[in-house]
């Protein structure tokens, strides 16, 4: 059996890829991101026991050295992610493939398809390819939303049992991207090639992230690769929005309607099709 770390499932969502879909978020990420707008699925709860003293409604408590979490005491404050010392969640859930699948299956005629993000979700690789094709089994659609830093061209089996990957493209320029995930860009580069060519890619994205990056040069090198590849390839720009981010990391504001149209003209000019601001 196959067990992996579960951040948290959304039965329906509109806009984690086309229709309605079930969420899943893994836990666990390989980027630290400055403007990260969900720090809680970066790393694994250590049991410190740090938000059991805070929670207001006492629905953490230390059991044989772990923090336990009950569900139906949570009033879902955010108390214990918002003092997390380690960008971590107390109520990330084991679960086995067979279990995310039964929750699956509870919404499963009200819905067009998965999408399994995190975190970053190919960092439990098996149990996401477990998981994607027992979705494909249930005839439903599945998605990735991924950072890009597992080098797909190398997981053929994954590969084969997704439908469409959302690929978050942070900065074009490699030594950019590293001060802002602390990873290099390389494999996501070479995931946007390769992905783009076989038509596996819904959607790439970039966060507009005003006086921390060269906005003007992402959006057209990225657009540049994409209308390089395929015009039709959907590319989302995304403004910066400082909610749920670690403020004392990141120093900067949410982009006017002015700039995003600008990057939007960029992106169109370089002969991109589908490009949104969001």
């Amino acid at each position: 059996m196959i067990d992996g770390l579960v951040n948290k499932i959304l039965p329906f969502s509109s806009v984690d890829g086309p229709g309605n879909r079930t969420s899943i978020f893994l836990q666990g990420c390989n980027f630290n991101c400055l403007y990260c707008h969900n720090p809680e699925t970066i790393n694994i709860c250590n049991n410190c026991g740090i938000c059991v003293k805070e929670c207001p409604y006492e629905a953490l408590k230390i059991m044989e050295g772990n923090v336990v979490w009950d569900k139906n005491k949570c009033h879902k404050c955010g108390k214990c992610l918002e003092i997390c010392p380690r960008d971590s969640s107390p109520k990330v859930q084991k679960m086995s493939v067979e279990d995310i699948v039964d929750e699956i299956k509870k919404t499963k005629a009200f819905i067009s398809g998965v999408t399994i993000s995190g975190g970053e979700c190919t960092r439990q690789l098996e149990l996401l390819t477990s998981v994607c094709e027992k979705v494909k089994s249930l005839g439903l659609t599945v998605f990735l939303d991924t950072n890009g830093s597992m080098p797909f061209y190398e997981n053929e089996k994954l590969v084969e049992v997704i439908d469409k990957v959302m690929l978050d493209v942070k900065a074009f320029d490699v030594k950019e991207h590293y001060k802002l995930t602390g990873k290099s860009n390389d494999i996501v580069l070479k995931n946007l090639k390769y992905l783009g060519k076989i038509n596996k890619l819904y959607e790439v994205r970039t966060v507009i992230v005003p006086d921390i990056l060269d906005n003007e040069k992402n959006v057209f090198e990225i657009s540049n690769m994409i209308a390089s590849i395929n015009p039709d390839i959907r590319y989302k720009l995304i403004k910066y929005r400082p909610i749920g981010v670690r403020n004392h990391l990141i120093n900067s504001y949410s982009p006017s309607d002015e700039i995003m149209n600008k990057l939007f003209r960029i992106a169109k000019r370089n002969k991109c099709k589908n490009v949104i601001i969001v």
